[in-house]
């Protein structure tokens, strides 16, 4: 990617994909910032991806922990029930979800993204930190209801803290779904001053579905630079956090 975007588009058109730029064509990357509005692009995409995450996290740790730890009567239906919504295709849900948000007044706004997002990644990770609560003995749980520790007490002090990896890994999992979203996001900000990261690089279509290449691909390089960086930094964490829940005990 990053030497097709120093290339013409007609240079990418006539040489091999894998072959150094004749004349490197720095350009391209000014040209991809204004035709993409990239500036535009990413302060909407952590506008939308940023209170989404919150949300997931803060109701999808504590679901689990209700659903796994603490015992009350119908906690299978209702976790199965959350499972359910794993096998809802996005698709299905996008005219109901836009008449909703259009009767709500919500439309124009990014509010219908915040939203949606929430809602879809809500499943998987209610299962995913149900998973890892399961993974924590019961005897702690059990030792520090006899110290006098409330269930919120021990979800702050104990449950929360030895799944804080867990909760890493999660986060950056619906992370990288929304921040990648391209469905939801043409549907629901389809307006130009709206548009995320992944509608933004829609705009490099020109008339009649031709594209300017290496402009194209040096957005992309800009757009995927920082979540590399972010990636790497964290994949030990992601990689522990993946393996806590493969065990119990």
């Amino acid at each position: 990617m990053f030497i097709n975007s120093l290339k013409s588009s007609n240079e990418f058109l006539n040489t091999p994909s894998w072959s150094l730029p004749v004349d490197y064509r720095w350009d391209n990357y000014t040209a991809a910032w204004e035709t993409g509005q990239l500036a535009t692009t990413i302060r909407n995409s952590v506008v939308a991806t940023l209170p989404s995450l919150f949300f997931i996290i803060v109701l999808g740790v504590a679901a689990g922990f209700t659903l796994e730890v603490m015992v009350w009567k119908g906690r299978n239906t209702v976790l199965l029930t959350i499972l359910a919504g794993i096998m809802v295709p996005g698709q299905m849900i996008l005219l109901p979800l836009f008449t909703i948000y259009f009767e709500l007044h919500l439309t124009g706004s990014l509010w219908p993204l915040i939203i949606t997002y929430t809602g879809h990644g809500l499943p998987l990770t209610v299962f995913m930190m149900a998973t890892y609560f399961r993974a924590i003995p019961r005897e702690i749980f059990e030792a520090s209801t006899i110290d006098g520790a409330g269930m919120i007490r021990s979800f702050r002090s104990i449950g929360f803290p030895m799944v804080r990896n867990a909760v890493l890994t999660v986060a950056l999992v619906q992370f990288f779904l929304i921040w990648n979203d391209l469905l939801f996001a043409i549907t629901f900000a389809n307006r130009r001053d709206l548009n995320t990261i992944q509608a933004g690089l829609l705009n490099f279509s020109g008339q009649y579905g031709s594209l300017d290449y290496g402009p194209l691909f040096a957005a992309i390089c800009i757009t995927i630079g920082g979540i590399l960086v972010l990636y790497l930094a964290l994949n030990q964490r992601i990689i522990q956090g993946l393996a806590a829940g493969a065990v119990k005990g």
